[in-house]
């Protein structure tokens, strides 16, 4: 044991976990571990906002399947992360975030910046605890990541006091962790392979997180030998690869109606890691509740979940994971009974998103995703936030590689640039490109500076059609033509990027995109693309005014 202050314990405990970035927002309040990560050997990404450095701990999360460790200050810095925590326990990822407190002697008097974290981050973390006592900084961070990973992965939030990180102390480090994994028995294969083997119309729908490459790999390999058709929840289309004859699409914001069909009439849904909330089962009208019409398996990292709103024919508690490594083990079957409708809904999957139709306007989006599809890399990396813009992405890029969609499921808006920072941050050698619509981009679109500061040369696609787009396309269904509190004046975004030291283009036309793409892939530099799409193109399928007349 080594003499050490509360702040050097800590930065400790992060090595020994395997920790090698972290984001923040410097505060006075944690300064103690700021100074003992001068020498530690992680790289610490300085960002402009606590919203953005708690989207980019979480977007960590998403592509190591490791705890996305962000530190922020005290009370306006703790709120502005808030934003980050909640992406990460909608979206099932390992995060932690440590938060600046007030000195001990100063709890409950209103300090400055003082709040109760407790309550303010007690419905959507995992687990919320306050450290006063630096000696148990080893055994609480362990238990942090354990709690991070173990069970359905997701957020923890660490209060620590500036006077516990100035404290000295002699304390022993906690181990690395081995994280338990529960064991399948031969009892509950038998099963689910007694109901495979009496299904006829069987779907397969991926969700979750935390997939290794080789567990991806697994359940391609299982749809092969089984010729069993395999659906995406939304925004985990990069689970499976879309150029396997079994994949049917992903069931997401406009998904394919032969997709929602298909659902309904499947006499066995397996959720592999999936959990079917709103989005997926077009807001629950696709499995009744609580009794689903077909027979279901649920296999999912957490009891609480399973039953929680669809009861299951078996439900199996185990990561979808380790699950899918498992299927080798089942003999592949001599013949399938529903063969020809897998290619079938392999088939429907290809109609609908081959060919874009044609929209409004000069710039044709559609036709700009399809070359970004055949002309990028399959190793690409797309980041979204939230917004109509995302419809064209999810329709039209074709993922087949994991961990390769970085989006949240939780629907939140300006989500795209920080995400795209630490992706581009992570996978240097990797292209990386961030859709944001104009009203995403500006939530955080301060994480620009980030990149430039750091020389992460992500490029970023804004698709301007001045408006928030979403609500603009909800409010004329729902109240026609009276129009309030959703249209946009926007900057010069490409000058915007030339201000802080970046590439900028402006795209008015089809033919202005290829062009503009490539310099900005030349340049070496941080990106901005600003593509105006006509206001009128609302989704791939309908315009604004179709929508106000209810077509």
């Amino acid at each position: 044991m080594t003499h050490r202050n509360g702040g050097q314990i800590l930065v400790d405990q992060l090595l020994i976990q395997g920790v090698d970035r972290v984001t923040c927002v410097p505060g006075e309040s944690y300064l103690a571990a700021l100074d003992a990560m001068h020498d530690a050997d992680i790289d610490v990404l300085i960002c402009r906002h606590e919203g953005g450095a708690a989207i980019m701990a979480e977007a960590y999360g998403k592509l190591t399947a490791r705890p996305g460790v962000c530190f922020v200050t005290r009370g306006p810095g703790a709120t502005n992360a808030a934003h980050g925590v909640h992406i990460a326990q909608h979206d099932s990822t390992p995060m932690i975030l440590f938060i600046g407190q007030v000195e001990r002697a100063m709890l409950g008097r209103g300090a400055f910046q003082e709040m109760d974290y407790q309550q303010v981050f007690g419905s959507v973390a995992k687990w919320v605890v306050e450290i006063t006592d630096a000696k148990r900084i080893p055994e609480i961070v362990a238990r942090a990541f354990r709690i991070a990973m173990q069970g359905r992965p997701g957020p923890v939030v660490i209060s620590l006091p500036e006077d516990v990180l100035t404290d000295m102390e002699d304390v022993a480090d906690a181990p690395a962790l081995a994280f338990a994994r529960p064991e399948l028995s031969i009892d509950v294969f038998q099963q689910f392979d007694a109901l495979l083997a009496a299904a006829k119309r069987p779907l397969i729908i991926l969700g979750g997180s935390n997939w290794s490459y080789e567990g991806c790999e697994a359940i391609a390999d299982f749809a092969t030998r089984f010729r069993i058709p395999v659906a995406t929840e939304f925004r985990r289309s990069a689970l499976f690869p879309a150029d396997h004859p079994s994949y049917a699409g992903d069931l997401g914001f406009g998904q394919n109606p032969k997709l929602s069909q298909r659902v309904k009439d499947a006499d066995l849904l397996i959720l592999l890691g999936a959990r079917m909330a709103e989005v997926p089962s077009s807001s629950y009208t696709l499995i009744d509740i609580p009794t689903p019409k077909q027979t279901m398996v649920h296999i999912f990292p957490d009891a609480g979940e399973i039953g929680k709103v669809y009861q299951p024919t078996l439900g199996i508690v185990c990561a979808a994971d380790a699950f899918a490594q498992s299927l080798g083990y089942l003999k592949t079957p001599e013949r399938v009974v529903w063969g020809e409708e897998t290619e079938n809904a392999h088939m429907d999957f290809l109609m609908w998103t081959t060919t874009p139709a044609k929209i409004p306007g000069d710039f044709q989006y559609g036709e700009v995703m399809v070359w970004l599809r055949e002309n990028l890399p399959a190793d690409t990396i797309t980041c979204n936030g939230a917004g109509n813009y995302a419809i064209w992405l999810h329709r039209y890029w074709r993922h087949t590689q994991p961990r390769t969609q970085i989006a949240p499921t939780s629907g939140s808006v300006g989500y795209s640039v920080p995400a795209g920072v630490m992706a581009k941050r992570q996978c240097p050698d990797r292209t990386v490109v961030v859709f944001a619509g104009d009203g995403c981009f500006l939530m955080h679109g301060n994480e620009f500076a980030t990149a430039v500061q750091y020389d992460i040369p992500v490029i970023v696609l804004i698709i301007d059609n001045g408006m928030y787009g979403t609500i603009r396309m909800h409010q004329e269904k729902n109240y026609p033509h009276r129009v309030v509190g959703t249209d946009l004046k926007n900057p010069d975004f490409a000058a915007y990027a030339k201000a802080f030291g970046g590439h900028g283009e402006t795209v008015r036309t089809t033919a202005e995109f290829v062009p503009a793409f490539k310099r900005a892939q030349a340049s070496g530099k941080p990106a901005i693309i600003h593509c105006f799409i006509d206001p009128q193109a609302i989704t791939p399928a309908k315009t604004l005014d179709q929508v106000a007349r209810g077509e």
